[in-house]
């Protein structure tokens, strides 16, 4: 099961397991509540939605954190990447608004002058938690520079803005199964496979 709520990890993940053999549920298709993201890193973020999601469900339970890391901007939006994207509460919803974290993090690029480093990397943390207990950690990166404004559709979150080293397409530009080749999640899940399916 992926301990996740959002449709475009989802779909990622399991395009990434599919090949393994293994179909995907997600906690939200089962009900399961998310857990507040307390963490101080990726680490403990994703160990924390695994074993919430493993201890309400009885099943093996794979959890994604991830973000984005700025040079220039000591790191950040880092593990705090998705609430930079939270806009107040619209007709009783809550939502996230990607395009003005994409603009947060420009904003700020722009107000250190136009030599300032856009130098970046996408993190991505996979933990597995089991029902007894047990887990294990997989980290990946993927790194490369910010461009603005956005460009693409085919990606989610930041990726519009972000273009990977060695190439000119931003990662919403790029068909998805060469992004899955390439992204910070496939690093991570190439570790991943290696261990659990190796």
């Amino acid at each position: 099961m992926i301990a996740t709520h959002n449709a475009g990890k989802l779909k990622e993940i399991a395009a990434l397991l599919e090949p393994h053999g293994v179909k995907c549920l997600s906690a939200g298709s089962l009900g399961l509540a998310e857990p507040a993201e307390t963490g101080a890193s990726f680490v403990e973020n994703a160990l924390l939605k695994a074993r919430a999601a493993a201890e309400a469900s009885g099943l093996a339970a794979l959890a994604d954190d991830s973000g984005l890391s700025v040079a220039a901007l000591d790191g950040r939006p880092g593990v705090y990447t998705a609430d930079w994207a939270e806009r107040q509460w619209f007709e009783g919803k809550p939502g996230r608004d990607w395009y003005m974290a994409m603009g947060k993090v420009e904003g700020m690029l722009q107000a250190l002058g136009p030599g300032a480093l856009r130098a970046c990397a996408f993190h991505c943390v996979l933990a597995i938690a089991w029902p007894d207990g047990e887990s294990a950690v997989y980290e990946g990166t993927a790194p490369g520079t910010l461009t603005w404004p956005p460009r693409g559709t085919m990606g989610f979150g930041y990726d519009p803005v972000f273009v990977p080293l060695g190439r000119e397409e931003t990662f919403a530009e790029l068909d998805p199964e060469e992004k899955h080749r390439i992204s910070h999640r496939a690093d991570a899940f190439a570790k991943l496979v290696a261990e659990q399916f190796g």
